[in-house]
């Protein structure tokens, strides 16, 4: 393959040289490689954030794109690195349930544990396995295609699923995932969560950190000027927005707040 795509998931955020050194290290591996950044404003040590992350992207790119995921808090611990091929797509990451989300959406996967270490830059440092092992392993694998050649498959990986909204005594109580850069919050709520008609009439009674939000809109601009609304957001979730405004501000909330649907 001609020009291959490696993109790069971290929380390594841009001030310090970590990111760039990624890229070092593929592209000395492989000069013909195309790097794309996905996010390193992954929350540190993150792991949910992450898998939010990666999953929300990676079904746009081209076949065979390679996908780094770095969100690694365990990083120089016994935690296993995983090359992961999904049903057209390559994963590597940390083996923390940070492709838990990917691992929900694909239909065929193969998990390997990447213990080849010819792969590895070496010495290995114990605080460093995105240069080291992660980008190592992806330049390799996008000059060889040589999966089979990196570790032995495993099926004992970790995954975590995400907390679903639980209905009791007439109430559906979820939570908020994540914040994002806009301030819209995105929750664990789908549309099927939604009560019967909602969707239609557009009304809804829901109830994040005290505060009502009252309408079910289609588009941001149809919130009025500092009204928390709740739409379908791009990745399949109801988010809580403000139409030119940040949500999380106005209704004094962020990740792990309490979100409440009355019928």
């Amino acid at each position: 393959m001609s020009n291959p795509i490696i993109t790069l998931t971290t929380d390594y955020g841009t001030n310090d040289h970590l990111v760039g050194t990624l890229k070092g290290v593929i592209l000395k591996i492989n000069p013909d490689v195309t790097i794309v950044d996905i996010t390193h404003e992954v929350a540190p040590y993150d792991v949910l954030d992450g898998a939010l992350a990666i999953a929300s992207a990676y079904r746009y790119f081209p076949a065979r794109t390679i996908h780094v995921v770095i969100v690694d808090p365990g990083v120089g611990t016994e935690r296993r690195p995983l090359l992961v091929s999904g049903e057209t797509q390559y994963f590597v990451a940390p083996d923390n349930g940070v492709l838990s989300l990917v691992y929900e959406q694909e239909t065929a996967l193969l998990v390997r544990h990447a213990t080849a270490e010819h792969y590895f830059l070496q010495p290995v440092s114990k605080t460093f396995h995105g240069r080291d092992i992660f980008a190592p392993v992806a330049g390799w694998l996008s000059k060889g295609w040589q999966s089979a050649s990196m570790g032995e498959e495993i099926s004992d990986y970790k995954r975590f699923a995400l907390p679903k909204p639980k209905a009791a005594d007439g109430v559906t109580q979820g939570t908020v995932l994540r914040m994002d850069h806009f301030g819209n919050l995105l929750t664990n709520f789908r549309p099927d969560d939604m009560p019967d008609g909602a969707l239609k009439s557009g009304t809804l009674k829901m109830q994040v950190n005290g505060k009502e939000v009252k309408r079910l809109v289609e588009t941001f601009a149809q919130g009025e000027p500092g009204e928390p609304v709740a739409l379908v957001g791009s990745s399949g979730f109801i988010e809580i927005a403000v139409n030119k405004g940040n949500a999380g501000r106005v209704v004094g909330a962020g990740r792990g707040a309490a979100v409440v649907v009355t019928p």
